[in-house]
């Protein structure tokens, strides 16, 4: 079955049933691309989640899930859609706010005893550590993160949404509060079937080595970023 997404009112899109998914020409198709391959407990330090891993069926990504509660349709769950960043999550670094926002997230979501996080494997804004690496090196002599990206041929920003939208259906959610600066990310899932209720800004302490990183993105990308809030040394 396939529904043109110009013909529908915008309050029918997030009623879509979840098999739906937007395709490039802006169509939704019954076809999944996405299929969930594991699943199993995980206790970390924010409490118990859910962790499921599923994989793309029209690429080698694998993305990992994190669940906590139980969903309800008519209910806006706590969500992010966290973009893997091995330097920030793994290594602490403080060249960009990724670790941070990540931890952030999980903290809301245990508070609210609901919720998922969806990591997806696009490390460096999709260009991939090794050129992450090569635009650090950039950066460290003076180019900003979108610079680097530039002299290296590379764009900006190479990550699409659509499969983490349709993932977050196929968890049975509708309706979302989406934790997340990024307004691309709020409109690839209201493009793609889900209702995005509310902006939850992520309470994070910045460095001050961030200061310019974080204009770039609010100043060239669009971002949703409140620097008045918590610079620290």
């Amino acid at each position: 079955m396939i529904v043109n997404l110009n013909n529908l009112p915008v309050n029918l899109m997030p009623r879509l049933a979840p098999q739906f998914q937007i395709v490039c020409d802006g169509k939704y198709q019954s076809s999944k691309t996405v299929r969930r391959a594991a699943e199993a407990n995980l206790p970390t330090k924010f409490g118990e989640f859910r962790i499921i891993g599923y994989r793309s069926l029209v690429s080698d990504e694998e993305f990992v899930v994190l669940t906590r509660g139980i969903f309800k349709p008519e209910s806006p769950a706590l969500v992010r859609i966290h973009s893997q960043c091995l330097t920030g999550d793994v290594f602490g670094s403080i060249k960009c706010d990724c670790g941070q926002q990540l931890e952030a997230a999980m903290k809301l979501i245990a508070e609210e005893d609901c919720g998922a996080i969806v990591y997806q494997q696009q490390e460096g804004r999709g260009i991939g550590i090794i050129n992450k690496i090569r635009a650090y090196s950039l950066q460290d002599k003076g180019a900003d993160t979108i610079e680097a990206n530039e002299q290296l041929g590379l764009d900006i920003d190479l990550r699409s949404y659509e499969q983490c939208a349709e993932i977050l259906l196929d968890l049975g959610l509708n309706c979302v509060r989406l934790m997340s600066n990024n307004p691309e990310k709020i409109r690839a899932l209201r493009n793609n079937g889900l209702e995005v209720t509310e902006r939850v800004p992520l309470p994070i302490k910045y460095h001050q080595n961030l200061t310019r990183y974080l204009k770039t993105k609010r100043d060239e990308m669009g971002h949703l970023i409140n620097l008045s809030e918590g610079i620290y040394d």
